[in-house]
């Protein structure tokens, strides 16, 4: 602990290091999300569909 934050060093004592395990947690999160939405970005194509384009051709319309 350090003399020099007395109220944080207490505080941290009491209740533990919040933001450390807010950060680890935010980490963990993001890795997660890094494995779910990895495939979703890769597998679509590289440029958009134009939202002008029909999605049924003429005929089946």
């Amino acid at each position: 602990m350090s003399s020099q934050t007395p109220v944080y060093d207490r505080l941290v004592a009491e209740r533990g290091d919040i933001p450390v395990q807010v950060r680890g947690e935010a980490d963990r999160i993001n890795r997660q999300l890094a494995q779910v939405l990895h495939p979703v970005f890769s597998s679509q194509p590289s440029t958009p569909q134009s939202v002008f384009e029909p999605k049924l051709p003429p005929s089946a319309l």
